[in-house]
């Protein structure tokens, strides 16, 4: 059968949709499934962090972010108004939590790479419309049945009795993903014990349930607000018995009493959903021409809010390496270099989210480790380090590298009086900063790959970014030594 596309993804939420995009502004021919006839509108994630945020500014999507912020700031501002009564600075100092502990920014390196108030929804639209405006293909209402592999390509089975013919197959369909039960990827890690619950719900006298933000009790876990109705619960009292059953006004009733210790009463229930904390991560994030991203990769308790952000990094990493090998620049044993650098990113967020969970559990001997905790994090090195850890903002892929910067995610900046990094980077290329002698550095680039742009700048060092922002290499003192190498590693291998 006649191949029809480069690469089949499979899934249409935000990370399947980045994947998309990534491969579409790297000249894959890509079509993206989704069984769901129409978007999920149930409320999912309410902010994406600094990285994910980033990978989306480099793709044209500042606009969007913006009147998204605005509109979110908008309706928080309000439920703050309105249930808090002295609202003025909170949270001007603070940039997330660690198990409902404050973060501040002032201990953080770089404390202008933020979190963005994009809710998934909002998300999900911009990515959708800066996919189409690519030209990428979506199929709603279509379920992949099964997948053959062969040497050259794979066969994908669709409902009902149709397939389609691709040269790769990416699974971005969450955390019971059917492609990563088919292809037989491992996924080991740690059942659940907890239930958490998220609902948009009418509570009689939501002012009991002050103070705002995070509570702990002896019953478990509760936050109400910043949204209106918004109400998260954490059961220690075990895991879901069925996931998949309906939540009931009474069922979040009957917790929020338990956990909150007061006699709320939910009068009325507008959606809700309820997942467990189980701990899981792929052993490879490939298996032949099959790719996980995102929660089909791992999955892991929400708290800190981290599976989203980790998810579209996975595809800021993944989208322009598949499409380096679609295009034949690259062998396949590069998508290698996926697993590598993401797969041990993954395995820190899923351990600081078990330790999240850990230290929040209701008994006296949590409460005195918790208390430990908090007190620790009121010094400025201990509640920058969470904070980094937790934004993502700590990364480094291990490029080989003895400098420290080499394997960082670079934040925008500046570049000429026109233009940003992140203006430079819009078109899914790389950007070579050259202030060797003579051009030598640009020269050395043109001659290896068109997927660079060379930029000029007065002032060192020469940097190679890489189209995920990773900086790939720095020449210091105005020489170009390793630049080659490093074209030939991530760009064009040598012939």
């Amino acid at each position: 059968m006649k191949m029809q596309f480069d690469v089949v993804v499979v899934g249409a939420g935000p990370v399947g949709l980045l994947t998309a995009i990534e491969l579409a502004l790297g000249g894959a021919k890509v079509l993206v499934l989704e069984r769901l006839a129409a978007p999920n509108t149930a409320m999912k994630a309410k902010s994406i962090g600094p990285l994910a945020a980033e990978a989306l500014l480099r793709r044209g999507m500042a606009v969007a972010i913006a009147a998204e912020e605005e509109r979110s700031f908008a309706v928080i501002q309000q439920f703050i108004e309105r249930n808090v009564a002295d609202s003025r600075g909170r949270g001007s100092k603070l940039s997330g939590h660690f198990a409902g502990l404050p973060i501040r920014k002032d201990g953080q390196r770089e404390p202008e790479r933020r979190t963005r108030a994009v809710d998934q929804q909002g998300l999900e639209a911009m990515l959708a419309e800066r996919a189409r405006a690519l030209g990428v293909e979506l199929r709603r209402g279509c379920e992949v049945r099964g997948f053959r592999q062969d040497g050259d390509g794979i066969e994908v089975e669709l409902s009902p009795g149709s397939s389609i013919r691709c040269g790769w197959l990416v699974g971005c369909d969450g955390g019971r993903s059917f492609i990563r039960k088919s292809a037989g990827f491992d996924f080991p890690g740690t059942p659940p014990t907890t239930t958490f619950y998220q609902v948009i719900a009418d509570i009689d006298h939501p002012e009991l349930l002050l103070p705002n933000g995070w509570n702990r009790t002896a019953g478990g876990v509760f936050s109400y607000g910043p949204i209106p109705g918004r109400l998260v619960l954490i059961d220690f009292s075990g895991p879901p018995e069925d996931r998949e059953a309906p939540v009931t006004r009474e069922e979040v009733e009957s917790v929020l009493r338990r956990v909150s210790a007061k006699e709320v009463r939910v009068k009325a229930l507008s959606s809700g959903s309820r997942w467990g904390d189980n701990t899981r991560l792929v052993d490879t994030y490939r298996k032949g021409r099959v790719l996980l991203a995102g929660d089909a990769a791992h999955v892991h308790s929400p708290f800190g809010g981290q599976g989203l952000s980790l998810g579209l990094v996975d595809a800021s990493n993944l989208g322009w390496k598949l499409a380096a090998v679609v295009r034949g620049e690259m062998p396949e044993s590069f998508l290698d270099t996926y697993t590598a650098e993401r797969r041990p990113v993954a395995e820190a967020v899923l351990a600081n989210t078990l330790a999240q969970i850990a230290i929040l559990r209701p008994d006296p001997q949590t409460g005195a480790l918790r208390e430990l905790f908090a007190k620790l994090m009121q010094f400025n090195e201990v509640n920058g380090f969470i904070g980094e850890m937790t934004s993502g903002l700590a990364i480094r892929y291990d490029l080989g590298s003895e400098l420290d910067e080499v394997g960082r995610l670079m934040g925008n900046r500046a570049i000429t009086p026109e233009s940003s990094l992140y203006d430079l980077m819009q078109d899914g290329m790389g950007v070579l900063l050259d202030a060797t002698p003579n051009r030598l550095a640009s020269r050395l680039a043109t001659d290896t790959t068109q997927r660079i742009r060379c930029i000029d700048v007065d002032k060192g060092p020469s940097m190679l970014i890489r189209p995920d922002a990773c900086l790939a290499w720095v020449g210091e003192k105005g020489a170009s030594d390793g630049l080659e190498e490093a074209l030939c590693r991530w760009f064009s291998p040598a012939p």
